[in-house]
């Protein structure tokens, strides 16, 4: 094993001392192309260029001598400290931190990022990375070819949000650009870059500099928050899901609650969709936007559709006044769904069975449904099973009581559907 690691985080300026006495005692460096051309690495080093993470610590561990990674940023945000000190190589490490990369952009950009979210993405998790572009008002990209601005945008396809584009930053050939999100997919961008994805929510407060250009200028407020990747005003005023119909939409004393509207269902509909950060929920027949709300504010993305365009226009308010964010697409079932990004869970509020198979054709995670008669039931459940789902069905009986009276004055019988991918 070497008998030193260090790992130096380089972002364009002069390296410190501690950095360059590290280089200069190394036997071993391992780096990008651009890191292993520079002038402070001793002619005699063995040099690494990195590619596989994994195999560069193999090889430091086989080392006997002084070795020295050099990465981009801060090597300990979403870097390589994290596999150099993982349990199967087992390296003991002297960190040199250095700019990260979100907070360089951040800087260029003039905004505050406290409350930012910050994501990598890459193959695997670029559709990840884009449900939490929709979701939040402020989010990081930390990007990878094949996975950068012009991707990002397509996914996003008709949400609309400011992208600023930070390209090779730190070097001579730094560049930032701000676009909005129709736009971005018409150039080709140098990698590497980072995008802030921002607009729509609260958590876009600080401001976007002008479109084209860059900003030095100030941004946001007076460090209000507390805790960071959250809106200054963290946590919201309501506290608990699951809330009253009423929290979400008024309705008229004595009016009938449909099934859907009822707060047990909606419950247990939210405990086995169990929506989160990276997800997109479609809720189909979202009414009021009851659940809708409460799923977004489990921080997943969600698109919620229904074939009335008040209900669209009631869950639009209900999103605002909780301070999430919806995407609202007015149409009916199932034929409305055929544009819509691929779901990881699925709420069936409405449409019958012709939407619930339309929906397992899609094969999302989950899909969860309720009917109001047993008849129904087992037609939704056939549905789902033929889909390839592994069904559960459970009747729901709730009484609601006066607390005054101490009488029954709301009950509600349902069935509830729930169906897993197999």
């Amino acid at each position: 094993m070497a008998d030193r690691v260090t790992v130096i985080g380089w972002d364009g300026s002069p390296l410190t001392g501690a950095a360059r006495a590290a280089l200069g005692a190394a036997t071993l460096v391992a780096g990008a192309g651009h890191h292993l051309a520079l002038p402070e690495i001793p002619p005699g080093a063995e040099r690494v260029r990195l590619g596989s993470l994994s195999l560069a610590a193999r090889r430091i561990v086989r080392h006997r001598g002084t070795a020295v990674v050099l990465a981009d940023g801060d090597p300990g945000f979403f870097g390589v400290v994290r596999t150099l000190r993982a349990p199967e190589f087992g390296l003991e490490v002297e960190v040199v931190p250095a700019v990260s990369a979100a907070a360089a952009a951040f800087a260029r950009a003039g905004m505050p990022w406290d409350d930012a979210q910050v994501v990598v993405a890459n193959s695997r998790t670029l559709r990840r990375a884009v449900n939490v572009c929709r979701a939040h008002g402020k989010v990081a990209v930390l990007t990878s070819p094949g996975a950068g601005p012009a991707e990002l945008a397509l996914l996003l396809g008709p949400v609309h949000r400011t992208f600023v584009i930070c390209e090779a930053l730190g070097t001579d050939q730094e560049q930032v650009t701000v676009l909005t999100s129709d736009k971005v997919a018409d150039h080709t961008w140098r990698d590497p870059n980072v995008v802030l994805v921002v607009g729509g929510g609260p958590s876009a407060s600080g401001g976007v500099p002008p479109e084209g250009q860059g900003s030095g200028g100030p941004g946001g407020g007076q460090g209000s928050g507390w805790i960071a990747g959250r809106d200054p005003n963290y946590p919201p005023a309501t506290r608990g899901w699951a809330l009253p119909a009423a929290a979400y939409e008024p309705r008229l004393p004595g009016a009938p609650a449909r099934a859907s509207e009822s707060v047990q269902l909606r419950a247990a509909q939210l405990a086995r969709l169990g929506p989160r950060v990276g997800d997109l929920v479609w809720d189909i027949g979202t009414g009021g936007g009851a659940l809708a709300v409460e799923a977004a504010r489990f921080g997943a993305a969600v698109i919620a559709v229904d074939r009335d365009a008040d209900a669209c226009e009631r869950a639009a308010a209900a999103g605002r006044r909780f301070g999430v964010q919806l995407d609202l697409v007015h149409g009916t079932a199932p034929q409305v769904l055929e544009d819509l990004p691929e779901p990881d869970v699925v709420r069936v509020g409405g449409g019958g069975v012709a939407t619930v198979e339309a929906v397992a054709a899609r094969r999302p995670g989950r899909i969860v449904t309720h009917a109001a008669t047993r008849d129904e039931a087992e037609a939704v459940g056939r549905a789902l099973a033929e889909g390839g789902y592994a069904v559960e069905c459970a009747l729901l009986q709730s009484v609601e009581l006066d607390t005054v009276a101490w009488v029954e004055s709301e009950r509600a019988v349902v069935f509830l559907l729930s169906g897993v991918r197999i």
